[in-house]
């Protein structure tokens, strides 16, 4: 699949997190621990993925359009999503 994004969120989120969207061309969704995202009724299904981008843990929260992960967000591991990643990769 093919990665989306808005270039002004990626800008946005560049400014705020020194991190732009281009980089997730690099995130591992062969390994990744991927659930939906169901706190809240959003108008497309959204999906949070907690992945390696080289050797750090990162998360990606995206929706499927066209099948093309459209890129929502994109930010570093938080401790506690690094254990459930952890604890993932021990079951499977």
């Amino acid at each position: 699949m093919k990665l989306e994004y808005d270039e002004q969120k990626s800008r946005r989120n560049e400014n705020e997190r020194v991190l732009p969207f281009s980089v997730a061309k690099n995130f591992e969704f062969d390994t990744a621990f991927i659930e939906q995202d169901i706190r809240f009724e959003y108008s497309e299904p959204r999906f949070k993925a907690i992945g390696f981008i080289q050797n750090r843990l990162f998360v990606i929260v995206f929706y499927l359009r066209n099948e093309n992960y459209r890129i929502i967000s994109l930010r570093k591991a938080n401790p506690r999503e690094v254990k459930k990643y952890e604890i993932y990769r021990k079951l499977y």
